[in-house]
């Protein structure tokens, strides 16, 4: 009996190509469904552990600076502290990574599993009849083609699954992340911004010379030639150390070498846009365009001059971004530094009210890695010199500025204005300072005032718990432990008071003038005279006088401490001082 075959039709290319198309597609959407899970799952237990791990309030280093507030001297609590802290910040750096390295890989995921899908929908309508041997043969190579593609691709995801899985994720340049942030020990340890950590004018050095002469050049390490003029202090981080200089012509910023004094580089700051009228402002011979002090966050380093350009430099050199503020209204010309939080760079831009009376000064954040405005506050004063410090206290950390007539304290991570104090008249110079729960503000030649920092809204009638009157600066800032206060005056007059109670323990004449500020070395206060002489006295409730050192170059800068080292910068010289062996 004849059987009748059953009729075939040849497989085509095109039905061939659509076959495997389907194949890949149905892999593909079923490989990258099971690795969208896989993310999901990963991202949302980091969410859960970055909670925990959430550096801006945990309550385990709450707790212990609490403790260290009643035992202030508590060295192995104050250890424990930065140890916590530094744990704490990498791994909010790790988490903060991780979330980002996994967005774009759930993103990645979604892209191949509509791809996928919308594949094999496509060619899944193909109606294909049977096949001869061959044509099944050329099925089954087909089918193995598209097995191996789909478990390449597999093995590319899960190798990124894994990576992420690892703690290695995938790196993404987002505005050097990756880069670690200094831990509180180094960025107490060296010298990041205007009058070191805090800008309090305490250094956590020891073992630094308490005497040396240029002209014999006892413990003087180097000296070198600064390029151009400015009255700005040296901001030094591990091996470099930073100053600006101005001329009619440009504004530039400088970076020695601090084993060396080698001038590794210069720059100009350079607008993005070359403006056809270039800024110029008219100052005073003692401000200049660089009065200004540089800051880093150990990563970049700032700059800003009289004219209101601030740019941002890498560690090389490179400049990374740039802003112009406009030329400041200003009588003597913009002399502020500038302050760091996080990742903001802290500027109280303050100028003299406009022709209608109105005031022009504010407060600005910018993105340190980009130069972006994050947020800015108008602030009701004319323009001062004052520098603007970030300190922490009982109810969070604060940022504090000085300017006629309002002390005002802002939230440095929004610029929301926490509380504010009227008490100052005056050409408003010297800084404030901060400690134990307490901030010390000058009316210059008048009165100093001691002010509580947990207070909120309008705290004048509230919040002062004394103020002073005698020995009372008009330019060198203040400083104090927390238990002692010493004030100095352009004429030499330096007083101690109590700060529990405001009194007056003593005062001592000096015999020289003075526009750098005081700086809290271990158990001594070092005073740099304008023509150079180092006065160096006890930090201590009786007057002792240790001795002098000569620099024998006027200065009128503040000095930064590091390492047993000084770094002063006179009128045409940085100076490093140290102690050298006797020979």
């Amino acid at each position: 009996m004849n059987r009748k075959k059953h009729p075939y039709k040849p497989s085509s290319p095109n039905v061939t190509l659509s076959r495997f198309r389907f194949q890949a597609g149905l892999g593909t959407a079923v490989v990258a469904g099971l690795f969208i899970g896989i993310v999901c799952f990963l991202l949302v237990r980091n969410y859960s552990l970055s909670r925990i791990a959430d550096p801006l309030e945990p309550a385990e280093l709450t707790k212990l600076k609490k403790q260290l507030q009643l035992q202030p001297d508590n060295n192995i609590l104050k250890n424990r502290i930065r140890t916590f802290d530094k744990n704490l910040r990498q791994r909010f750096m790790f988490h903060r990574k991780f979330s980002h390295t996994g967005g774009h890989l759930l993103l990645l995921g979604l892209i191949l599993f509509f791809i996928g899908a919308r594949t094999a929908s496509t060619f899944a309508k193909e109606k294909l009849t049977l096949h001869p041997p061959a044509a099944v043969e050329t099925q089954r190579k087909d089918n193995h083609l598209a097995f191996w593609l789909v478990v390449g691709l597999g093995l590319v995801i899960a190798g990124s699954a894994v990576a992420l899985i690892a703690g290695r994720p995938i790196k993404i340049n987002f505005a050097d992340i990756s880069a670690p942030d200094p831990s509180l020990d180094e960025f107490e340890k060296y010298w990041p911004r205007f009058r070191g950590p805090y800008g309090l004018g305490i250094s956590a050095t020891h073992d630094v010379p308490v005497t040396w002469d240029t002209a014999t050049g006892k413990n003087i390490i180097w000296k070198t030639e600064i390029p151009l003029p400015g009255h700005n202090s040296p901001v030094v981080w591990q091996d470099q150390v930073f100053l600006t200089g101005a001329d009619k012509k440009s504004c530039n910023i400088f970076c020695f070498h601090a084993g060396t004094g080698e001038l590794l580089w210069q720059r100009e700051l350079k607008p993005p846009i070359p403006s056809d009228n270039p800024e110029s402002l008219d100052v005073m011979e003692d401000t200049g365009s660089a009065a200004s002090s540089a800051a880093t966050d150990g990563k970049r380093i700032f700059a800003i001059f009289a004219n209101g350009y601030v740019a941002g430099f890498d560690f090389q050199g490179k400049q990374l971004w740039f802003k112009n503020l406009g030329i400041p209204l200003s009588n003597y010309g913009y002399a502020s530094s500038l302050a760091l939080y996080r990742n903001l760079l802290l500027i109280k831009y303050d100028q003299e009210f406009n022709d209608q009376d109105k005031p022009q000064s504010k407060m600005l954040a910018l993105d340190t890695r980009s130069g972006n405005i994050v947020w800015q506050m108008p602030r009701p004063v004319p323009g001062s010199w004052t520098s603007p410090i970030v300190v922490e206290t009982k109810k969070g950390p604060q940022l504090i500025t000085c300017g006629i007539p309002w002390v005002i304290a802002y939230n440095p991570a929004t610029g929301e204005e926490i509380w504010r104090a009227e008490c100052l008249n005056g050409d408003i110079a010297p800084s404030p300072v901060y400690a134990r729960g307490i901030v010390y503000v000058i009316s210059p030649s008048s009165e100093v005032f001691a002010i509580r920092t947990d207070g909120r809204g309008d705290v004048t009638k509230t919040h002062i718990l004394w103020i002073a009157e005698d020995g009372i600066p008009d330019i060198c800032s203040p400083v104090t432990n927390g238990k002692l206060l010493f004030l100095l005056t352009t004429d030499g007059l330096l007083t101690c008071y109590s700060v529990p109670d405001g009194k007056k323990l003593w005062e001592e004449e000096l015999d020289e003038d003075f526009q750098s500020s005081p700086t809290w070395v271990a158990d001594k206060l070092y005073l740099l005279s304008d023509k150079g002489t180092m006065i160096i006295v006890n930090a201590d409730s009786r007057f002792h006088k240790i001795g002098t050192a000569e620099l024998r170059e006027k200065s009128t800068c503040s000095p930064a401490f590091v390492e047993g080292r000084i770094y002063i910068r006179g009128k045409k010289h940085l100076f490093c001082i140290g102690k050298k062996p006797d020979h």
